[in-house]
């Protein structure tokens, strides 16, 4: 997670606070981590909601990240498993090389 206002893409939230009515795409992408934390002034959220609204291509962007999100998260709480005893002896016979 990245400190409140700063997205991993060296963008601040409130950068994209634009007056302008509507979020482009190349926004939307740039925005979207934040939008899942929670970070976005709430202006700029409901841009990001009304231009979901509009735009058929960001939400299944959207969909994708989230399902990406998902499947880490279940791999995170997965227990991670035992090598076989194949791969072990082809690290143990590279280790005495």
């Amino acid at each position: 997670m990245h400190p409140p206002g700063a997205s991993p893409h060296g963008h601040s939230a409130e950068e994209f606070d634009l007056n302008e009515d509507e979020v482009t795409c190349r926004q939307f992408v740039e925005l979207l981590t934040d939008y899942f934390e929670g970070a976005l002034p709430s202006r700029t959220r409901g841009q990001m909601e009304e231009h979901l609204v509009m735009c058929d291509w960001c939400v299944t962007y959207a969909e994708q990240m989230q399902a990406t999100i998902d499947s880490l998260t279940q791999l995170r709480d997965a227990p991670a498993a035992e090598p076989s005893d194949a791969v072990l002896a082809v690290l143990r016979a590279r280790r005495t090389e």
